[in-house]
This record gives structure tokens, sequence and C-alpha cells, in this order.
């Protein structure tokens, strides 16, 4: 499976075009919007978005700026549904079924997850209080079964470092959620500086932000060949 992955690009994803090579799957991350106040810039992300026809699934999440999702969900649900490419995920599965006509190999399929929240940070949206209890029953939702994991936020200690005081800002209650299911992949943004990716033996780790701290295209999108029964990537 060839993937590709994108977080964070403040309305400025036509500039990651050229950079999308096509697959079998494209990841969004969350942050597709900037002030997250104008219906305009999640409609010009949308049709973006939908017009890309160089993968066979295309998948996105919300994140702290994509303010609408969270305030006008019904408004921004209804927008969605007239982009029929897209899978838009808030807390919820998808399931890629490649278990062959007869349901033989049901071990191939890929299970999907998608959350936005992220321990609160200022007064931006899909806010919870760090180490709270709701933010706790967010991640205790994500099913046992994952194989890809796609968060806004990252969890504590995988690139997650902030340029200013060299932190770990990531979240302490996601990270233990990943430790237990362990995941084969994880992919998040929100935190530009921590782009990169880290493998801890069990979980590759993605922090997908293509925009850097001053919020120009710098981070190329991760894109990789994923053996999805043995869990081996081959970067391309």
């Amino acid at each position: 499976m060839k993937v590709t992955l994108i977080s964070d690009t403040h309305t400025k994803h036509r500039n990651c075009e050229l950079d999308l090579p096509g697959g079998d799957l494209l990841i969004h991350a969350g942050d597709f919007m900037n002030s997250g106040y104008e219906v305009r810039e999640a409609e010009e992300f949308f049709k973006w978005f939908d017009q890309i026809k160089t993968y066979d699934t295309k998948v996105l999440i919300a994140g702290n700026h994509d303010r609408l999702m969270e305030n006008d969900p019904e408004k921004m649900l209804g927008l969605l549904t007239g982009y029929k490419t897209i899978e838009y995920l808030q807390d919820e599965q998808i399931t890629l079924y490649f278990d062959g006509p007869n349901g033989d190999y049901p071990e191939d399929n890929v299970r999907i997850y998608g959350s936005p929240w992220q321990p609160a940070f200022y007064n931006w949206a899909f806010n919870l209080p760090r180490n709270g209890e709701e933010l706790k029953a967010k991640w205790d939702a994500i099913p046992s079964n994952t194989d890809i994991l796609i968060c806004h936020t990252m969890p504590w200690g995988h690139l997650d470092v902030t340029p200013y005081g060299n932190l770990n800002v990531g979240c302490e209650l996601l990270r233990h959620k990943i430790d237990e299911i362990q995941p084969k992949i994880f992919i998040g943004g929100h935190i530009h500086n921590g782009y990169g990716y880290k493998f801890d033996g069990h979980t590759h780790f993605f922090n997908a932000s293509v925009l850097n701290e001053r919020y120009n295209y710098e981070n190329k999108p991760h894109h990789f060949e994923w053996d999805q029964e043995t869990n081996q990537i081959t970067f391309l």
C-alpha cells in the first residue's frame, strides 16, 4: 500500500499539491483552516481535497484551527456530503477491505480511526483539559484493533517538542493509550516543530505538519510503501 501523509496546511494546501505523487491512501491530520471561522476556508479545502484523483482513499480529520467543525458541525458535515471522495472521521473508524471476494483473509483489512481532540491550548477548537476524564474518555473510545490511528495532537514524548522552551507538549493520556493498543501507524501534527518520523519497535510515528513554525511550506509530505502484514515501511 502506498501512503501519503499531510497535516497543518492552514489554507496553504495548494503549496504541497506537486508533492502528492498518488497512491492507495492520502491522510490529512487536521488544521486545514486558518482562523477557523470562515466557511470559505473549509469549502476551498474540501473542493481541492475532493478533486485529487490520484489516491484510492482520502481520509481527513479536524484540528484545533478548524473551529467550525466543532462550533457548527451540522452545517459543516452537510457541506461535506457534497464531496463524495472524502472520508471525514471524528471519533470513528473506517475499514479498508482487502480480504478478497469471499472474505477469506480478514487479517488483510486495515482499520483506521480518527479523532481531533487535544489537551487544551488557548481558546482553540477540540480542546479538553489536560489529563482530564473527558479527554481520557475520547482515547478510551479508540478500538483496540486499530491499525492506523490519526489524531491532531501528538502523544507525549513522540515528535512533540516545541521550540519555545524545548518542551514536550503532546498528550500524556494519548501516549498511554497508544502504548496499550500499539497501532501499526500513528499520524498527527499540531506541533509544527515536531515534523518527522520515529519507530518505537511497534508503532511508526509520523508528525505530518507541512508548514513550519512561521507557517511557510517547508516540510514535504511523508510518502512511503507500507506492508500491512509485516508493518514494514519503505520511504519513496
